[in-house]
């Protein structure tokens, strides 16, 4: 499954993440991680929660996507994987990457039974049609 919450600075997107991340951290059966390209909000998280921080600016989706595999591959038990700022993540990703990466996200999200919700700095009406499906 993926879930995406798009909006525009200050609409709160972070803040949403962060307490459906700490929800899942407190029942999860598996492990629950929080990527994100800063430290600031590591101590906002639930002791059970992974927080990965990405030290590095990627510049192609499919590099984020390789990073997001290394991580599920030393972890089988995860379960749940939390993306703040998709696109302070990946520099410069227009429409045709985010779509290229939402279709990855897809088939992964089934083969490997991983759930997904990250942050994308868009308005709704500006995203791709296969991410539109999924914004919550």
């Amino acid at each position: 499954m993926i879930q995406i919450i798009a909006g525009e600075k200050g609409e709160g997107k972070t803040k949403r993440l962060l307490e459906m991340a700490n929800a899942a951290g407190k029942v999860a059966n598996g492990h629950v991680v929080f990527i994100d390209d800063d430290n600031r909000h590591m101590y906002d998280l639930h002791y059970n929660i992974r927080f990965v921080r990405t030290n590095f600016k990627m510049t192609r989706q499919e590099t984020f996507f390789g990073f997001i595999c290394g991580i599920v591959s030393q972890d089988s038990d995860i379960e749940q994987i939390y993306i703040d700022g998709l696109h302070n993540i990946i520099s410069g990703l227009d429409n045709a990457g985010l779509e290229a990466f939402i279709t990855l996200l897809e088939k992964f999200s089934v083969e490997e039974s991983v759930d997904f919700t990250m942050i994308i700095s868009a308005k709704v009406d500006d995203l791709p049609e296969n991410a539109k499906k999924y914004v919550i």
